[in-house]
């Protein structure tokens, strides 16, 4: 069973992973903090005691190692405010008297460094203590000097400002806290006013999405438009292709009812291929309309494989002209993408091989390039080519320029249509050798 549920929104989200982020840092800084103070203390400390039996050295080597003309006038228990024990072949002394149960046992160490004392249990005496020693000789005679200090005030100092900073960092961690919601609100008010927008959308008020966004969220608003404008294209498309559908079928359905009313006339072959003709221009619209309503145009997330569509088209032409030879020349790999509708981008190439396959002589080559700005397909053929006065009614639509050859004239008007939804541009030239050379430009 879950104890906490996960965030559903970005602000949650946000929230669940950046505060105990901040918390965490917070906390790891105050322990940090601890340790450097404790380790800064002692080595200041630590400090402070060499310097002093350093002076105690200097002095008692003035003296010439006489320890009692140094404690005239109490010098250097006021100077110092240390525990100090000084010890020679004739004499010891300890300041102050209540230390010597503690600073006594330390004489016969043989250790000249710092001695911590931890969790001492005499009486009058402190329980923490850091002490330095050091043995050296003073004309001749061997003089052993500890200065010590009480680390439990030091201790109950670095206690108290240890607590006062857990107490800022508390008010830091408010204050993060404090920050990192209003962050996030302000980072977040692009989202809002993009849920608004939409909101305003789905009711009607607006049309299209403000493209003022945040460089953030501007990929997505420009593919909302452009979703949008697809989906306006294709109802546009529709209706255009229904009311041209209507206007075309109905003179010749008004043409076969009327041959099919008139009872006075037989039915001679005459008026049974004229039917024939007028029901098969009818075909022929139905078919043009239907495969242009097919053509997905750009979308968003599709592309296609050019390389492989390619070469199953080649084969299969391959099997149906098989007197002809079919090529192909490209730099693309395998694994190469256009972004192009796997369904749109076979009606460009089967029509344009088609095509080049009825009216070539002997070979067609198929061309396939990509670069930074375009995709382009070129198809070649080595036929009888295309006047230049022709080159330019080249793909309208149901225009054939030769009535002998298979087909209703709809190849390249509809390979036309497909390559101007993509923003695309479509040229005919004459290649040296004679034929057509068709170029399909699109934008990638």
């Amino acid at each position: 069973m879950m104890l906490i549920k996960k965030p559903t929104s970005v602000k949650g989200w946000l929230l669940l992973l950046l505060l105990p982020a901040g918390i965490s840092l917070m906390a790891i800084a105050w322990l940090i903090h601890g340790l450097l103070l404790e380790r800064m203390s002692r080595e200041f400390v630590e400090s402070r005691l060499k310097d002093e039996v350093a002076f105690l050295e200097y002095h008692i080597r003035q003296s010439g190692g006489q320890i009692d003309e140094l404690k005239t006038g109490d010098y250097f228990e006021k100077v110092f405010h240390h525990a100090f024990v000084i010890q020679s072949p004739t004499q010891t002394t300890v300041s102050p008297e209540s230390w010597q149960p503690l600073l006594t046992p330390l004489l016969q160490s043989d250790d000249e460094a710092s001695i911590w004392l931890h969790d001492t249990k005499l009486s009058d005496a402190p329980t923490d203590i850091l002490a330095y020693r050091r043995t050296f000789s003073a004309h001749g005679l061997p003089v052993t000097v500890i200065v010590a200090e009480d680390m439990g005030a030091l201790k109950r100092g670095q206690a108290e400002l240890h607590a006062w900073t857990a107490v800022v960092s508390v008010l830091l961690i408010i204050l993060l806290v404090v920050v990192i919601w209003f962050g996030i609100n302000l980072s977040m008010r692009p989202v809002v006013s993009l849920q608004a927008a939409l909101k305003r959308l789905q009711s009607g008020e607006i049309s299209r999405i403000n493209a003022d966004a945040p460089e953030e969220f501007l990929p997505l608003v420009n593919q909302l438009n452009q979703l949008l404008d697809s989906l306006d294209q294709r109802l546009e498309r529709s209706r255009e292709a229904l009311a041209n559908l209507s206007h075309s079928v109905k003179t010749p359905i008004a043409a076969v009812r009327q041959i099919l009313e008139d009872s006075s006339r037989p039915l001679s072959n005459e008026l049974r291929h004229e039917m024939g003709s007028r029901l098969g221009d009818i075909d022929h619209q139905l078919e043009a309309e239907i495969r242009r309503n097919q053509f997905a145009g750009p979308q968003v997330g599709t592309s296609a494989y050019p390389l492989t569509q390619a070469r199953d088209l080649l084969w299969m032409l391959g099997r149906l002209y098989p007197d002809k030879s079919f090529e192909l020349q490209t730099d693309l790999t395998d694994d190469s993408r256009w972004p192009i509708e796997e369904h749109d981008l076979s009606e460009v190439l089967g029509n344009l091989l088609d095509n080049a396959g009825k009216w070539s002589n002997s070979c067609v080559e198929l061309s396939l390039a990509h670069d930074d700005r375009f995709v382009q397909i070129t198809v070649s053929d080595d036929g009888q080519g295309v006047k230049e006065n022709e080159i330019s009614s080249l793909g309208q639509r149901g225009l054939r320029l030769d009535e002998q050859t298979p087909g209703h004239g709809l190849g390249l008007a509809i390979v036309r249509d497909i390559v101007q939804r993509y923003g695309g541009s479509l040229s005919f030239s004459t290649p040296s050798c004679g034929g057509l050379r068709v170029t399909v430009e699109i934008p990638s």
